[in-house]
């Protein structure tokens, strides 16, 4: 069973930034995802990365703003986010696929949740 324990969230001014943490023992052998849920809409991927690091998917509306890194030495993901804007408040989850290197960054394939972290961004 792996607990994926998110933290970083808070309030932020537009135009400001956040980085995300995404933290569990033995997620050195996930590929992770970034997902978040607005209210009012669907839960949606952001980003995901595979084991080897490299970055599997971003979404259109945060190219150029976000960005995802992880350290395995220290079994921690990051969702480092830039040029924060209202639109972006929500829930950020974390999630990890179904074991293997690769993922597709696909909500159904997650096997394991963290329980989210609420990020803010208003004035």
């Amino acid at each position: 069973q792996l607990q994926l324990v998110e933290s970083g969230g808070g309030l932020v001014q537009p135009g400001g930034s956040l980085r995300l943490s995404c933290a569990a023992s033995g997620l050195v052998n996930y590929a992770i995802g970034w997902f978040r849920h607005a209210p009012g809409k669907e839960r949606e991927a952001m980003l995901c990365i595979h084991r080897n690091g490299n970055t599997a998917y971003s979404a259109d509306s945060v190219q150029g703003r976000f960005t995802i890194s992880r350290d395995n030495a220290k079994n921690t993901v990051y969702l480092q986010m830039n040029s924060l804007a209202p639109q972006d408040t929500a829930v950020y989850y974390c999630a990890a696929d179904q074991p293997g290197w690769y993922t597709r960054c696909r909500d159904r394939d997650m096997e394991y949740w963290g329980n989210g972290t609420l990020v803010t961004v208003s004035s």
